[in-house]
């Protein structure tokens, strides 16, 4: 199955809660095999009969992942948390293809700061998740189209009264522009009022990134009570 890869900034607490959660549901998933071996797999049974029985507890283990019995390893437990979050927003849906080359640059969305800053508190570490291209596709699709008017109407805000230094700065670097240019750039444009500046910041709060739908699903991998081991079947 093809795979779409994200790298998506997250907290301490949240990376450490999805590694804890992962390793629990690989302790469970085994704890249960060992289990089914033990019932079913006799002292002098054939070989092709032992082969038979793995194999059903493989085909077990197999259809309990898909059910949600068993979670997966960890792209798994995230994707499954991923489609949650998107049917929750009301985002699980076809989504027409972004214009060319719109989904495709690197870093947050036009105009918009960090959803939280680096640091001591802040997105200190960072999570790669594979995810089935098919739901990578519709969280890019989504984020995009749902962010659309936000971003347009940030781009307008801008216009008149600039970025402002933080994000000048991060959009020269990212472009290879001369810092000192950039800065020169920035302090040169319009003090915009508070209310402008509420306004931005109402706008901002409506942009949503890939990364913001993959933080919400690892929040609620880690949110969620641990499962019962499933009872044999």
């Amino acid at each position: 199955m093809a795979k779409m890869k994200f790298h998506v900034a997250v907290t301490e607490e949240s990376l450490k809660g999805l590694n804890e959660h992962a390793k629990d549901e690989r302790d469970r998933e085994a704890a249960w095999i060992a289990e089914r071996r033990r019932e079913l797999l006799v002292p002098g049974m054939p070989r092709r009969a032992a082969a038979a029985v793995r194999r059903t507890i493989r085909a077990d283990v197999a259809r309990m992942r898909r059910t949600g019995e068993f979670g997966g390893n960890r792209d798994d437990i995230v994707a499954r948390a991923v489609r949650e979050e998107l049917r929750a927003r009301g985002l699980d849906r076809r989504w027409p293809k972004p214009p060319e080359g719109e989904v495709d640059a690197p870093g947050r969305r036009w105009g918009t700061p960090p959803s939280q800053p680096m640091g001591e508190g802040g997105y200190t570490a960072r999570v790669s998740v594979n995810l089935p291209y098919s739901l990578g596709d519709t969280v890019r699709r989504a984020s995009y189209w749902t962010s659309k008017a936000a971003i347009e109407a940030l781009q307008e805000w801008a216009d008149r009264w600039g970025d402002g230094i933080d994000v000048a700065m991060r959009e020269a670097e990212r472009d290879g522009i001369p810092a000192e240019l950039a800065l020169m750039a920035a302090t040169g444009n319009l003090s915009a009022p508070q209310s402008a500046l509420e306004i931005r910041d109402r706008l901002r709060q409506q942009v949503l990134t890939t990364g913001d739908l993959i933080r919400a699903a690892v929040d609620r991998v880690i949110d969620r009570e641990q499962p019962e081991l499933p009872d044999r079947t």
